[in-house]
């Protein structure tokens, strides 16, 4: 284990708060909302660029920044979040592309549905 792994980086973020003494302050109802937040500011980035604006946000130095910092905190929230309710984030994610795999089977244009198939079978996230 490296302090770069999850389970690694899970224990920094522990003894961080730890040594703040803000363990009470990080139930997971207040860390939900603070992943909220975090994932609000990480788009608040992207609010009002067009698509080309935002493929492009990496290219400048400030917006790149502010990017992965907003990325650095959305998982940082969310590392804690799994840390205090005994979930291992990576076994979740691997099990859910599983379910989404069977419940989404691959389709191609021209195998009986209309303009590739309804819309409602887009998002993995459901």
């Amino acid at each position: 284990m490296t302090d770069n792994d999850v389970a690694g980086l899970q224990r920094r973020l522990a003894e961080f708060a730890a040594a703040r003494d803000w363990q009470p302050y990080h139930t997971p109802k207040n860390l939900a909302a603070a992943l909220s937040v975090e994932a609000a500011e990480l788009l608040e980035i992207f609010q009002w660029l067009t698509p080309e604006q935002a493929e492009r946000v990496m290219d400048d130095s400030g917006s790149a920044h502010r990017v992965a910092d907003e990325v650095a905190d959305v998982l940082a929230y969310l590392l804690q979040f799994c840390e205090v309710l005994g979930v291992d984030p990576l076994a979740a994610l691997a099990a859910k592309i599983d379910r989404n795999e069977v419940r989404f089977p691959v389709r191609r244009r021209g195998d009986g549905d209309e303009e590739g198939g309804s819309t409602a079978d887009r998002h993995s996230s459901e």
